[in-house]
């Protein structure tokens, strides 16, 4: 089946949608994104992901392609179209096209932004086999630029960084900096030790996960003990058990670090338990 896609105001074959080979997008990574997770045919903290979004534009003073009632519609029409009951939908705002290369930025005034957004069916997707068993990581430096909190289209790095941990036999990679660990390459990271669940506070140096938001928010209506702190990866190494969150694998645990296993090597029970009520709550919660 060929998914139906949207593109600056109109909903398109795939095989029929085009973008400019001058869109600052593609020439400049001059773009911010957003990943909103379906269940059951709806959407998964749409509002977070929404408020994140302009966030992002603002940061980069990138003008809004519509506002959030339209950008809501598109999505839920997207849903229907593609007959999507667990998946994704990607969306993409770029500063668009003014017909040429140029480092300094166009007139929003007379160049709009450019919006993309797509679907993927993921059947399955809150039922992943991935975490039954649990993911290995591996640790790398991390040398990405200092405003991690935009959710630019700038992940070749991260890219590069899932392949090295394919090569280690590995499911994904930690990032360090000046000794410490920072998210992973598309998720934020946690490791829990004699109960406590730690977890590197806010800053430009790691996205604001709106899953991380919710789970963390979850933990503490569950009464679990949260620590936000820089920590190192031998700290990780050492614990009974850790994991990952973000808004496509939700709660993943994490049962191998550097080739060191955690606990006994199977995913922990404070990893499974917030898995169980992320997707419980936000199912709930979910339009």
């Amino acid at each position: 089946m060929t998914r139906t896609v949207y593109v600056n105001g109109q909903y398109l074959p795939e095989t029929e949608a085009t973008v400019s080979i001058f869109d600052r997008g593609f020439l400049m990574a001059d773009a911010v994104y957003e990943v909103t997770s379906v269940l059951g045919g709806k959407l998964i903290d749409f509002e977070g992901h929404a408020v994140r979004l302009k966030r992002s534009l603002d940061e980069l003073e990138m003008s809004e392609p519509c506002d959030k009632d339209e950008l809501l519609e598109i999505h839920r029409k997207l849903v229907e179209l593609n007959e999507i009951d667990e998946g994704l939908i990607y969306l993409q705002v770029t500063r668009g096209s003014d017909g040429d290369r140029d480092f300094v930025f166009p007139d929003p005034e007379t160049t709009k932004p450019t919006i993309v957004l797509f679907t993927q069916n993921k059947p399955g997707l809150a039922n992943s086999p991935a975490s039954q068993k649990g993911a290995k990581v591996i640790s790398i430096p991390d040398i990405r630029w200092h405003r991690r909190d935009i959710k630019t289209v700038q992940l070749l790095y991260p890219s590069m960084g899932k392949m090295m941990a394919k090569k280690a036999g590995a499911d994904d990679a930690w990032l360090i900096e000046d000794g410490y660990v920072t998210e992973g390459t598309s998720n934020n990271a946690y490791y829990v030790k004699n109960g406590k669940i730690v977890t590197r506070p806010l800053s430009n140096d790691i996205l604001h996960g709106i899953t991380r938001k919710a789970v963390l928010r979850m933990a503490e209506e569950a009464q679990m003990e949260i620590e936000e702190r820089l920590f190192t990866i031998e700290e990780a190494k050492e614990a009974d058990e850790a994991f990952t969150t973000s808004a496509s694998a939700f709660v993943m645990p994490v049962v191998e670090i550097d080739g060191v296993a955690l606990g006994d090597g199977t995913p922990g029970p404070i990893a499974k338990r917030l898995r169980e009520i992320y997707l419980d709550e936000s199912m709930k919660a979910a339009i």
